[in-house]
């Protein structure tokens, strides 16, 4: 049964955050006031906890959370917020959490985010951030985090990256992601009515803010309809109260008969992103996260070998 720190939460943004998404034009003033407001620094209690350094790519801030000494394993962390709105103390919470207990090293881009940007500026970015990521990591030991919209990004980037012959990462760990903006599930309008954060006139507005001319059915803004044999072992966390979820499910399905290995976490009574916000749910959450990410050492060590001996006896290229 969900906890009564869940329902407090659910009513509180059944009346105020659901409000940005009831239309186009409350979400473009939510927008305008976030510009005011925003802060994508971490808070300065994580900064006392934490060895974090500031970067840039691009042009725009990444901030890299050093791994524990000995540690070679990374975590590539994709913010939420709808394509419109910055990093949160929410996401800072989780980010820091899954550092300290897994020792993982975080890199954290602040990416260009629309209506000042759009999809080519956002995944320009971040593709730059992998791609550095790669100059010192092996992608085996690489994971792909990412919530809501960030969930969507670590999809694309995968599959633009296998378009790009770039190696994909070891693991993906999806946290409520939009996997669909075709709006073709009729499960979705149904679920919108028990969702108390997300609504999808503000949702469709988000997306045309960001997705520079892509048709929504198109798999750089709906993944589910791209190539999903190419993604790494998935773990999905997906709430009974959450718009997305219904698609969130038909992904899982349709990723599995693609091959890949994909675990979910379906909480029931639970709303969008909930394993951002302190409460129980969210703490069991966590708790699958880093038992999922936590990969003994011998096994990562044995995959490594594989992926260099595989590099070792490919053919040279033919000379002309």
């Amino acid at each position: 049964m969900p906890s009564l720190k869940s329902h407090l939460v659910s009513f509180v943004l059944r009346h105020s955050r659901k409000k940005a998404f009831s239309s186009p034009e409350n979400l473009q003033r939510w927008i305008a006031y976030a510009r005011k407001t925003e802060d994508h620094h971490p808070p300065a209690l994580l900064k006392a906890r934490l060895d974090i350094a500031e970067t840039e790519i691009d042009g725009f801030p990444v901030y890299e959370i050093a791994p524990k000494a000995g540690e070679r394993r990374r975590i590539l962390y994709m913010h939420g917020g709808a394509f419109v709105f910055q990093i949160t103390s929410y996401h800072w919470g989780l980010i820091a959490e899954m550092a300290e207990r897994l020792g993982f090293g975080v890199t954290v881009p602040v990416y260009p985010i629309a209506p000042e940007h759009d999809f080519h500026d956002m995944f320009g970015m971040v593709g730059d951030v992998y791609r550095r990521m790669l100059e010192g990591t092996d992608a085996e030991d690489i994971v792909f985090m990412g919530d809501s919209a960030g969930g969507n990004m670590a999809v694309v980037l995968t599959m633009m990256a296998a378009e790009e012959g770039l190696p994909s990462p070891s693991r993906h760990v999806l946290i409520s992601p939009g996997l669909d903006m075709s709006l073709s599930n009729p499960e979705v309008f149904e679920a919108e009515r028990n969702d108390p954060w997300l609504g999808i006139p503000g949702g469709l507005e988000a997306i045309r803010l960001y997705s520079a001319g892509f048709d929504r059915s198109d798999w750089h803004i709906s993944p589910l309809y791209g190539d999903l044999s190419v993604l790494p072992k998935t773990l999905l966390l997906t709430g009974s109260r959450d718009l997305l979820s219904p698609d969130n499910l038909i992904f899982a399905e349709r990723a599995r008969a693609a091959g890949v290995e994909v675990d979910v976490v379906y909480e029931e009574g639970m709303f969008h992103v909930w394993p951002l916000i302190e409460m129980p749910e969210a703490r069991r959450a966590r708790e699958r996260i880093v038992d999922f990410l936590s990969v003994p050492a011998a096994r990562r060590a044995r995959a490594r070998r594989r992926t260099k001996a595989a590099f070792a006896t490919r053919p040279a290229p033919a000379v002309e």
